[in-house]
């Protein structure tokens, strides 16, 4: 089934950009000067077997693909945050629970506060000193965060974003990143999704309307070629 829908993506993308290109859309917001990287939700309760929100392709691409690029922020000292979501009342009959009306759509239980093992970020990307870690409660990492003041204060004007899920966490994150004014870059090998196809498609229509989708290899040649000026300025 996931080879045939891939095949069907694929023509139907083939089609849709050109009648997108007719049209004016694909256009490139572009790498800025400085970048920081956002990796969306890869806590264990996503990048782990077993839980209600365990995502595909984490071990061997999303991991790998993160990892690179956090090595290339780090030996160039560019800001990192780490984003997971976690709920201090998960009782669903509490009126007062900080999981607003989401938990109506989606089990956002599984993660309460009281089980940290849940919703820490996987120990093979786990945040260092300096790096940021910040919890959010809804699907973007913007919505109700610290978050764009914190990289406006650090003069970022770009954002790298990697993590889960491509059809509602990591697009909301980049609708509104784009929308704070952020330069909002997609790193393709590096974002995730449950269903077949949520990636291929989230992806081409961000591209399309939202941010640049570009290669894990590109990103960490950008974090080492911007580095590189910074160092030498």
């Amino acid at each position: 089934m996931t080879d045939t829908l891939d095949q069907m993506l694929t023509r139907a993308f083939e089609e849709a950009r050109g009648l997108y290109k007719e049209r004016g859309f694909q256009r490139r917001v572009g790498f800025g000067r400085k970048p920081a990287l956002v990796n969306v939700d890869l806590a264990n309760a996503w990048t782990r077997p077993g839980n209600p929100f365990t995502c595909e392709n984490i071990d061997n691409q999303i991991i790998p693909g993160v990892q690179q690029l956090l090595a290339a922020c780090r030996r160039n000292n560019h800001p990192v945050v780490h984003v997971t979501t976690c709920y201090q009342v998960a009782d669903r009959e509490d009126p007062h629970t900080d999981m607003g009306l989401w938990h109506c759509k989606i089990p956002v239980e599984a993660v309460p506060e009281n089980r940290p093992e849940l919703w820490a970020i996987d120990s093979r990307i786990e945040p260092i000193d300096g790096e940021q870690l910040l919890v959010k409660k809804r699907a973007s990492a913007f919505h109700g965060t610290y978050l764009a003041g914190f990289l406006r204060a650090a003069g970022v004007d770009t954002i790298l974003v990697t993590g889960v899920t491509a059809s509602a966490c990591v697009r909301e994150t980049i609708c509104d990143g784009l929308a704070e004014g952020f330069r909002t870059i997609a790193v393709e090998e590096c974002i995730g999704d449950r269903i077949p196809g949520a990636v291929a498609w989230n992806l081409f229509d961000i591209d399309a309307k939202f941010g640049d989708v570009e290669k894990v290899e590109r990103c960490v040649s950008y974090l080492d070629e911007v580095g590189s000026k910074v160092a030498a300025a």
